[in-house]
């Protein structure tokens, strides 16, 4: 707020002067005004405890006391704030003192004797209910991929019914195909049926009129020749009989 302030009144005083230098931001995360997880992570808490020396003291300030003094670094530091605080009288070893040292050595012993089982029943709670709570996450999980699956299948099935419905159409083509074939055939087993019962019907005509014409020119003949022609054409045929069974 100050610093827009100072370069607001910096702006009035000499105008045209003033240039800005903004920085740029280190990720696309960042431009985009979302948290940048890549470079600044979310905080985690720790399932396990860390671990301690002597009790009390985390082992990570034993840690930072050793690129400066060494391994004995940090209990020298001990000893000798103890002995600082305890010689200027600012921890008194009154009777209260030592009751706590007694305390802490009873609570202590307890925490060894009782501190195991304990811990293992509390993890067992906790594990269980850790169980209970991932099983209700996974079944809702699995409830959402299977309702993602049964709306990709019902996509897909909408899709397919252009291809059922092209099917059914192709379909209804091929069967008026046929219908239209049969029924072609049928008119023209119909009509070739006429057509042959017409050329029947005349060649009967045309064998009847033979039949006729050739009767009547057999009669014609037979009125036409005499008594007389015929004994003279059977007298004929005898002797051309006789000349041949002579020959």
């Amino acid at each position: 707020m100050l610093s827009r302030v100072a370069v607001r009144s910096l702006c009035q005083q000499q105008p045209g002067r003033v240039c800005l230098i903004l920085n740029r931001p280190s990720s696309d995360v960042a431009a985009s005004g979302q948290r940048d997880l890549v470079n600044f992570p979310r905080r985690t808490r720790p399932i396990e405890k860390p671990s301690v020396r002597m009790g009390i003291f985390p082992e990570e300030w034993f840690q930072a006391f050793y690129p400066k003094t060494g391994v004995t670094g940090p209990y020298m530091a001990l000893v000798s704030i103890g002995t600082f605080l305890a010689s200027k009288e600012y921890f008194v070893m009154e009777h209260d003192f030592y009751v706590g040292v007694g305390l802490a050595i009873v609570l202590t012993g307890i925490i060894k004797s009782v501190g195991p089982g304990y811990t293992a029943g509390i993890n067992k709670s906790l594990d269980e209910e850790e169980a209970f709570f991932k099983n209700i996450r996974q079944k809702e999980i699995d409830a959402c991929k299977n309702a993602v699956k049964m709306e990709e299948t019902a996509q897909a099935n909408a899709t397919a019914w252009e291809d059922i419905i092209a099917a059914k159409k192709e379909a209804v083509q091929l069967q008026l195909e046929a219908s239209y074939r049969d029924r072609l055939s049928a008119a023209y087993s119909q009509v070739k049926k006429r057509l042959d019962y017409q050329l029947e019907v005349a060649n009967v005509m045309r064998r009847m009129e033979q039949k006729h014409m050739v009767d009547w020119i057999i009669s014609s003949v037979r009125k036409s020749i005499t008594p007389a022609q015929e004994d003279a054409a059977l007298k004929k045929c005898i002797s051309d009989l006789k000349s041949l069974s002579a020959a």
